[in-house]
């Protein structure tokens, strides 16, 4: 399935026994080899080779969940696990709908690392309540002394807004937002031609990051579009990010350069943006089943 163009392999651990489920959480955060198979890690990092395996961004597990609907678990191509991915849950949420996997026909509730995140129907597309951002460096996490963020002024001072990163021979300003999970949300004057593949990786893992981030390059068009790439945590220059997108425009507003609804053009296509007056983050677009298969590991 994709989104955009994010692309995912979607694992169904409800209709189907998944032996690798077998594993405990040291392996699933280990990636190590147990006796009966291999952990979601290796799998992922198997899987999503594009030329060695299918192929893909992510892989995507549905599972029960005790406290919601249904459970998201996410991995990434490099294997690590993370907290959330917007593209990836709407192509949860068509998945269940279109063969009937839950009698809430409109609205699901599915957890996740980042909490209870919220898609319902909008027509042709999904409709995701991201939740609040948050702006704390602590729960981001950004690791900068408290001096360094932000101005002065006592409300600001807990953002990190413009803050100077310096990488290799160019120095950006930053701003961080949590949307569940980490963001650094970087604007250009042009994004077409930027190196992403070459800074990206540099600004994920800098040493401020400690569990590294995702990284936005943002293009302000207007007061409602921007123009946004992506240099996801874990997978690379993805053609489209949905967290990315939903803490692109959160950034572009906090620094006044946009309005709180915004259209944000990705590589893959349009992702629509609001964030509301109840302080959510409102994110629709479109969930795309590519085709189905067997694979035996």
């Amino acid at each position: 399935m994709h989104g955009l163009g994010n692309d995912f392999i979607l694992v169904d651990c409800i209709t189907q026994k998944c032996e690798i489920q077998l594993f405990n959480d040291y392996h699933y955060q280990k990636g190590g080899r147990g006796e009966e198979g291999l952990s979601f890690a290796e799998l992922a990092k198997n899987l999503c080779d594009r030329r060695f395996g299918i192929g893909a961004d992510q892989i995507l597990l549905l599972e029960k969940s005790a406290i919601a609907d249904f459970l998201m678990r996410i991995f990434n191509a490099d294997g690590s696990e993370v907290e959330m991915c917007g593209n990836g849950i709407r192509c949860l949420a068509k998945y269940i709908w279109d063969r009937n996997l839950s009698n809430n026909t409109n609205m699901l509730k599915i957890e996740t690392l980042a909490g209870i995140i919220k898609p319902e129907k909008a027509g042709d597309m999904v409709k995701v309540d991201m939740g609040e951002p948050f702006f704390e460096p602590e729960k981001i996490p950004v690791k900068i002394k408290k001096s360094e963020v932000g101005n002065q002024k006592s409300e600001e001072a807990k953002m990190v807004t413009d803050y100077p990163l310096q990488v290799s021979d160019r120095e950006f300003k930053i701003t961080c937002v949590s949307m569940g999970n980490p963001h650094a949300v970087i604007v250009l004057e042009n994004v077409s031609d930027f190196p992403v593949a070459y800074y990206g990786p540099q600004i994920e893992t800098h040493q401020i990051f400690p569990n590294r981030t995702n990284v936005e390059f943002i293009q302000i068009i207007n007061p409602h579009e921007i123009k946004m790439r992506v240099w996801e945590r874990g997978a690379g220059e993805t053609m489209a990010c949905g967290t990315g997108a939903c803490a692109a425009a959160v950034a572009s507003h906090l620094k006044g350069l946009t309005e709180r609804i915004l259209t944000v053009h990705l590589q893959g296509g349009d992702l629509f943006i609001e964030w509301a007056g109840d302080n959510h983050v409102y994110m629709t677009g479109p969930a795309v089943e590519v085709y189905k298969g067997i694979i035996e590991i």
